[in-house]
């Protein structure tokens, strides 16, 4: 079982400096929270990178707590094989955490091949296609699962969100050509045309891996690699339901990040908290691992920011304050609608949005940063003018520094997710959502433009300081000077 890294024996050769030696694995529910358990483990490290191809402001991340409702996995079977990193290949199913494989990388205008490892490999059932290439080549994947193609990646079926492949659509990849890559621009032999795209009508075994540079070589072609569904899987939970109901909690992260920030290696970059799951959800008031984390950022004098919906951050002010006197410090709250109805809705398990304005204002009171996204905006639902305008006009008044709005986006599960809730309690909107979503998981682009120009001239509040946004779908000012954390997902 995956939990076994855990184990003494298993970690004492790599133990960090300042980490207790007994490691913790224990599982347990909570009565105050019934329906969640909650594990918690040793964590090996603590800042997660971002890769250089992310549109976010940031590039170091840290999460206390593993627990999200948006995994996806794109898998492949289990006789695909995989180029590693001496040439030869080899099926993956049979591939390795640790394993040295090729993968890519984008450097300037170019993506180059180069050797990277295996992090994480795990299997499950999906349904099956067949994706047939002009050289005879067969790939056999889920419809989720995506390839890189002269047009960028594309999943391998319509049903799955995001752009898809068809009959011409041109993959990249070295084909059979296996030696001497290192360097080499991704593009230098020639694209494989699809030939055909035909549903097996059947589920099979599929497999996945996770590597470091996120993707990996599929005979003969790039192969995208699954990013959310791990930070489950990884301990053999279900990368669905269990998202929402198995909370993980890294119980030593603040030990383990104290010896990061003393690297000589570390350069002291900005660190942004609530990217992923948001660290002042239900659990901090247990655990208080995330006040422990802003304490060891302060000693070390580390820029930081962080993204929450809940104002529970303002038991942390104190530490807040310090963090704005001797670093660099932004905070955002996401605050989606006033609207109770909608409210109780679309998020009925986390705080009254009126108590996050309250908490800007508190904020802004003890001279911290503090921006305002109003996300995700959901045609129909939480769009309407009056709703907007207030959101504007409170935000105002509290003293946001900046305003900016962020359509909702349906990436993988999290579309069907969506459009089952709209089933069974907006059924109104299902043809709505359907033309708005019919390209994949990004919102129609003049919707997009509508609810731009909705935040942007709405209301009779201006945020105070405004600034450039540079992260696709998102209007109005929103950079600070310190960038709070741009949500990588938002429902």
């Amino acid at each position: 079982m995956r939990w076994d890294n855990l184990r003494q024996d298993a970690e004492a050769a790599s133990r960090l400096p300042g980490i207790d030696p007994e490691p913790v694995t224990r599982t347990f529910d909570a009565p105050e929270a019934v329906g969640i358990r909650f594990h918690e483990i040793h964590a090996r490290s603590a800042i997660n990178d971002v890769g250089p191809m992310s549109y976010v402001d940031f590039r170091h991340t840290i999460n206390p707590y593993r627990g999200c409702t948006h995994a996806c996995s794109y898998c492949l079977s289990g006789d695909t094989r995989v180029l590693r990193a001496d040439g030869r290949t080899t099926p993956i199913a049979d591939v390795r955490t640790g394993d040295e494989i090729y993968g890519t990388r984008v450097s300037g205008r170019y993506r180059r091949y180069l050797k990277t490892q295996v992090l994480d490999h795990w299997e499950t059932k999906k349904p099956a296609y067949a994706v047939r290439l002009e050289n005879g080549t067969e790939l056999v994947a889920s419809g989720d699962h995506r390839f890189l193609t002269d047009r960028g990646w594309k999943h391998v079926t319509g049903e799955a969100q995001g752009r898809f492949l068809k009959a011409g659509s041109r993959m990249v990849g070295p084909g059979a050509e296996a030696s001497g890559l290192v360097g080499v621009d991704s593009a230098a032999r020639g694209p494989l045309r699809v030939v055909e795209i035909e549903p097996l009508g059947r589920e099979i075994e599929m497999f996945d891996i996770t590597t470091g540079t996120g993707d990996f070589i599929a005979d003969g072609v790039i192969s995208h690699n699954c990013f959310a569904r791990p930070t489950h899987s990884y301990l053999d939970m279900n990368a669905r339901e269990d998202f929402e109901r198995e909370i993980v909690v890294k119980v030593n992260l603040p030990e383990v990040l104290r010896a990061e920030l003393r690297r000589p290696s570390w350069k002291g970059e900005l660190i942004a908290l609530g990217t992923n799951t948001d660290p002042y959800q239900w659990v901090e008031g247990r655990y208080r691992i995330t006040r422990s984390v802003w304490e060891e950022l302060l000693e070390a004098r580390n820029p930081c920011s962080v993204l929450t919906k809940s104002p529970l951050l303002l038991r942390d002010l104190d530490l807040f304050r310090q963090l704005n006197e001797r670093t660099e410090f932004a905070a955002s709250l996401s605050i989606p609608t006033l609207d109770e109805r909608a409210w109780r809705a679309t998020e009925p398990a986390t705080p009254n949005p009126r108590k996050r304005i309250e908490a800007v204002a508190a904020l802004r009171e003890a001279g911290i940063q503090t921006g305002v996204l109003i996300a995700p905006l959901m045609p129909g639902i939480n769009d309407s003018p009056q709703q907007v305008n207030e959101i504007l006009e409170l935000c105002g008044e509290a003293g946001a520094t900046s305003v900016g709005g962020v359509a909702l986006h349906l990436r993988g599960e999290v579309r069907a997710i969506f459009f089952d809730w709209l089933r069974q309690y907006r059924p109104d909107l299902l043809r709505r959502y359907e033309d708005l979503y019919a390209s994949g998981g990004t919102m129609e682009a003049g919707e997009r433009r509508r609810l731009g120009a909705l935040v942007n001239r709405g209301g009779r509040a201006r945020p105070r300081r405004p600034a450039t946004v540079d992260r696709p779908g998102e209007t109005g000012p929103t950079r600070p000077a310190v960038p709070a954390p741009s949500p990588q997902r938002l429902f």
